[in-house]
């Protein structure tokens, strides 16, 4: 893969993960809700897959502390939705 590609994923990851950060402040998703911990997930994601190309400790630690953190939330709905059946 090339990489002006590899770019445009981090770059895609970082539009994810900033946008779901402004729908949070904007009140138009739920912190404790799917989409949240799903799309901080994802972003995250892409990042890190940038960052195993160019790599940048740091950012690299950040983006898989921020993965763990989401699946947690993402784990923490599950169980929430699966108690209210």
């Amino acid at each position: 893969m090339n990489s002006f590609t590899i770019d445009v994923i981090g770059i895609v990851g970082v539009a994810i993960v900033v946008v779901t950060y402004f729908l949070l402040q904007s009140e138009k998703i739920d912190s404790k809700g799917f989409l949240y911990s799903f799309f901080n997930a994802f972003g995250s994601l892409l990042i890190l897959y940038s960052l195993l190309y160019n790599w940048n400790l740091a950012s690299f630690i950040i983006e898989f502390i921020w993965i763990v953190i989401s699946l947690y939330g993402l784990k923490k709905w599950y169980r929430s939705k699966k108690q209210n059946i």
